[in-house]
C-alpha cells in the first residue's frame, strides 16, 4: 500500500493498536578496520541527507560522491516499475491458458502491474535486466571505484541469502531490501516499540476488533481436507477440530506440504517441486546484551557515554571490500562458518528505551556466512556455536575494543535453530531464497504462484508466497484478496 490514502491509513492503524516506529537516520554505518597513523580510522555514514552522504563518500572518492545521486535515481526508477507487483498477486498463467474464456479474460488484468512496470522501465529496460540478473558486484563496478562505498551496498544483495557478490541475480535480493516504506517515507528503517512482535500484536488487535478469534499456543497438527480435495478446517495438537470453509498458511511451503497434509493427497510432481523450493540459509542471529554502548575506533563514543548517531544505524562490520564477503561466503560453501564473517549490527535499544535498563543496551548481531551442516556431516552444538560466537566477538572487538567485557549474555541462533524453534526450513527468514528463479510467478513453484494450492480452498499467505520476506505483510494482503475473490 503506497499511495497517500494508504499512508494515512497505515498511521491511523498504528495510532488506533498502540504500533510506535522510531526512524532511523542515518541509516548505515561502516567503519574502517585500518591503521590510524595517529588519526582517527575512516568510516562511512550514509542517511537520508544527499549532501551528508557525497561528503561521507567524498572521504574514499570524490568520483564516487559525484555518481552517488544519479545511481540512487537510477535504482529509486527500478524501484518505482518493481513495487507495483509487490502489491499484486503476480500474473496468473494458469488462468489464463485454461478454463472457460470469459475466466481467461478476467485473469488478463493479472497484466496489469507488468504493463505498469514495463511503462515506467521503458527503454531502459536493458539496463535494468542487468541490475536484476548479473552479480551485484559487476553493477555496482560500473558505478564505483571505492570498496567501503561498494561493499556496504553490496550487503543488502546478499543479507540472509547463501549468494556472494559475484552470485548472478543478487542484485534483486538489493532491491527488495531498499524498495520498502515507512508510514509513506521511501526507503526509511525503524524500529518498532517493544520489539517485532508488537508489529503482530497490532495486527491481532485489528482483527479482533472486526470479529476475530485468535487461539495461541495452539499448534497446528494437521490441516483438513475431505473426500472432494477441499480443505475443511484444521487439527490442533490436543485433537481439537476447527472447521473452516477456507483455511490460509502462513507457515512455509516445506511446512505446510511436508508435514500439514498426507503426502497422498498431493500430486506427486508438485511435492517434488516443493522439495526442490531451496532455502539454503548462511545467517547466524546472535543476541547481545551489554552493559555500555560499543566505542567504534572510527567514531568513538563521547565521555558522557550517551549515544551517537551511527549507533542507531545498521552497522556494517567486515565490509570494507567485496571480496571479504566472497572469501567468508566460500568458507560457508565448503561447510566452514566463516573465519572473517560480515556482522550487521544493530542496537535497537538506542532509540526505544523499552528494551533494557538505563545504561544497558540490546545488540543484534545478524552474522554470515554460517553453513546449515558442517564439513564432514558434523551437526552444530554448543562448543561449535560458542565457537563461531567467539569469532564474531573477536571481530567486533577489533572495531569497538571493550565490546567482549560488556557483554552481560548473549543467544547464538544458528540455521537448525532458527528452523526448529521458529519453523524457518533451513534457517532462511524468507521462508525460501530470494533468487530470480523463486520469485513472482515461480514463488513458490511456478504451476502454484498465486497463493492457490492443489488443495482446493487452502491458501499460501507466508514468506514462501509472492513477493516473498520481509516486513511488509504483502503476501497475506494479497492472499486475502485471491480467496475472497474465490469465495464470490
Amino acid at each position: 500500500m503506497h499511495d497517500k490514502q494508504s499512508v494515512t491509513a497505515s498511521k491511523a492503524f498504528a495510532q488506533k493498536h498502540g504500533l510506535k516506529v522510531y526512524f532511523r537516520d542515518p541509516h548505515s554505518f561502516t567503519p574502517i578496520l585500518e591503521t590510524s597513523n595517529g588519526h582517527e580510522p575512516r568510516s562511512l555514514l550514509l542517511g537520508g541527507d544527499m549532501a551528508e552522504n557525497q561528503r561521507q563518500i567524498a572521504k574514499f572518492s570524490e568520483r564516487d560522491a559525484k555518481a552517488y545521486p544519479e545511481y540512487e535515481s537510477f535504482m529509486n526508477r527500478l524501484v518505482l516499475a518493481i513495487d507495483p507487483l509487490l502489491d499484486a498477486p503476480p500474473l496468473d498463467t494458469k488462468a489464463i491458458l485454461e478454463g472457460p474464456l470469459l475466466n481467461r479474460l478476467k485473469s488478463l488484468k493479472t497484466l496489469q502491474p507488468l504493463l505498469k512496470a514495463g511503462l515506467t522501465i521503458g527503454s531502459q529496460f536493458p539496463k535494468y535486466y542487468e541490475v536484476l540478473t548479473a552479480p551485484i558486484c559487476k553493477i555496482l563496478d560500473q558505478w564505483f571505484e571505492s570498496e567501503p562505498l561498494k561493499c556496504t551496498l553490496a550487503t543488502d544483495a546478499v543479507i540472509g541469502a547463501m549468494a556472494s557478490p559475484e552470485t548472478p541475480g543478487s542484485g534483486y535480493v538489493l532491491l527488495h531490501h531498499v524498495m520498502g516504506e515507512l508510514e509513506g517515507k521511501k526507503g526509511c528503517w525503524g524500529y518498532v516499540e517493544g520489539g517485532m512482535g508488537m508489529v503482530s500484536q497490532a495486527i491481532a488487535k485489528s482483527a479482533a476488533a472486526s470479529g476475530a478469534e485468535i487461539y495461541t499456543e495452539k499448534v497446528v497438527e494437521q490441516i483438513l481436507v475431505d473426500q472432494s480435495g477441499k480443505a475443511s478446517g484444521v487439527v490442533l495438537q490436543d485433537g481439537t477440530e476447527v472447521q473452516s470453509r477456507l483455511v490460509l498458511s502462513n507457515a512455509s511451503p516445506h511446512h505446510t506440504f511436508s508435514n500439514l497434509i498426507p503426502k497422498e493427497q498431493l500430486p506427486a510432481d508438485f511435492m517434488t517441486m516443493i522439495s526442490q523450493f531451496n532455502a539454503k540459509s548462511p545467517v547466524t542471529k546472535i543476541n547481545v546484551a551489554v552493559d555500555r554502548l560499543p566505542n567504534f575506533l572510527a567514531a568513538p563514543n563521547r565521555n558522557n557515554g550517551e549515544a551517537m548517531p551511527h549507533h542507531q544505524c545498521s552497522i556494517h562490520l567486515n565490509s570494507e571490500d567485496m571480496q571479504l564477503l566472497n572469501d567468508a561466503y566460500e568458507e560457508a560453501s565448503r561447510g566452514i562458518p566463516s573465519t572473517r564473517p560480515m556482522i550487521e549490527l544493530c542496537i535497537p535499544s538506542v532509540l526505544d528505551p523499552t528494551l533494557a535498563p538505563p545504561g544497558c543496551h540490546v545488540i543484534s548481531l545478524f552474522t554470515q556466512y554460517t553453513p546449515y551442516t558442517l564439513s564432514g556431516g558434523c551437526q552444530w552444538n554448543e562448543a561449535e556455536r560458542n565457537r563461531y560466537a567467539d569469532t564474531v566477538f573477536d571481530w567486533i572487538e577489533k572495531y569497538a575494543p571493550g565490546f567482549k567485557s560488556s557483554v552481560i549474555g548473549r543467544d547464538i541462533l544458528t540455521p537448525p535453530d532458527l528452523e526448529r524453534i521458529f519453523g524457518l526450513p533451513g534457517g532462511n527468514i524468507f521462508h525460501g531464497s530470494m533468487s530470480l528463479d523463486q520469485l513472482y510467478f515461480s514463488r513458490p513453484v511456478p504451476t502454484f504462484s498465486n497463493y492457490r494450492t492443489p488443495i482446493t480452498s487452502l491458501y499460501l499467505c507466508g514468506s514462501g508466497s509472492h513477493p516473498g520476506g520481509g516486513v511488509m505483510g504483502a503476501p497475506g494482503r494479497n492472499a486475502a484478496l485471491v480467496a475472497l475473490q474465490d469465495l464470490k
